[in-house]
């Protein structure tokens, strides 16, 4: 019988290869793949660049440059004289606060409802916010024109019940306005809040449950603070989205519900005033800069940007 030469011993690659978990010959066959996050930050740099910063750059061109004179602040001083643009920016802020403060009321008990409810309830109610999400913005406002008419659907209702004698006045008004900014923004609410709310640790409230703390003093002084950071994401979103605004105030509203928005495309596809219409965007811009920068003086950045941990 010929007996087996014995196996050579590991060699010191060998064992260190094992060692760190690699299998034997992988570092032999080819170099190991190594991240580059250098080379991913600079494409997501040159990406926000060229989407981003290459149209604000073109519209501080068009806004502060005069084809005679070169550089002048003249678009700027008729948006700060005239009193006509100061209303429309003052609507369209007064819009986006009402819209905000609305869908934080209706909101958050619905993001409550849907974070301490069972899995098919909670499943239903996430339906039913995500389904008309899935809708465009332009199918739904036209719905809304059908429901909310003199002779639409809900007046209809109203009257037909004996409600009301006479149709509302729910269209081509605030109140139009209203109703179809919150239907559409109210997802980006909701999501942000039960997001947080569905990650609490459920035997904190017990806890205070079993130290002598009602329901609602519960609520207020355990679920409410913890739940701070998705409820000032959620008013983040909608006060954004709500900001600039233009389809549902073009559709639902009236004249006096005219948003920086609807002013912009009339200046520039109507008037063709291209440098105004930027001045417009501009101004509009470093309003909301400075309402978030006050915003994550007083409540922190953390909170606003939805960074914040619970």
């Amino acid at each position: 019988m010929i007996a087996a030469a014995p196996s050579p011993a590991p060699g010191p690659a060998l064992v260190a290869d094992a060692a760190a978990g690699a299998a034997p010959g992988a570092i032999q066959g080819g170099r190991g793949w190594r991240a580059r996050p250098g080379l991913m930050v600079s494409g997501a740099l040159a990406f926000c660049a060229l989407v981003y910063l290459w149209p604000m750059l073109a519209l501080v061109g068009w806004a502060f440059h005069d084809q005679t004179s070169g550089w002048s602040l003249a678009q700027l001083a008729r948006v700060a004289g005239d009193e006509d643009y100061h209303y429309a920016f003052v609507t369209t802020f007064r819009i986006a606060v009402t819209t905000t403060l609305v869908s934080a009321l209706i909101g958050y008990p619905y993001a409550y409802l849907m974070a301490s409810s069972g899995p098919r309830l909670a499943a239903l109610l996430g339906a039913a916010v995500m389904i008309p999400f899935w809708t465009s913005i332009l199918a739904r406002s036209l719905a809304w024109m059908i429901l909310l008419g003199r002779k639409g659907v809900i007046n209809e209702w109203l009257v037909g019940l004996g409600l009301i004698e006479r149709p509302l006045a729910m269209l081509f008004n605030s109140l139009g306005v209203q109703i179809g900014m919150v239907h559409v923004l109210l997802p980006f609410m909701v999501l942000p809040i039960w997001a947080i709310l569905s990650r609490l640790d459920a035997t904190l409230p017990r806890a205070a449950r079993s130290l002598g703390a009602s329901p609602a003093r519960a609520f207020w002084n355990v679920t409410f603070p913890l739940s701070l950071p998705g409820l000032a994401a959620g008013v983040a979103l909608v006060f954004m989205s709500a900001i600039g605004f233009y389809v549902t105030p073009a559709l639902l509203g009236g004249p006096s519900d005219l948003t920086i928005a609807s002013l912009i495309e009339m200046v520039v596809r109507d008037l063709l005033d291209w440098p105004f219409g930027a001045i417009l965007s501009l101004t509009l811009l470093a309003c909301v800069a400075a309402v978030f920068a006050i915003g994550a003086l007083v409540a922190g950045a953390g909170r606003l940007t939805g960074t914040e941990r619970a």
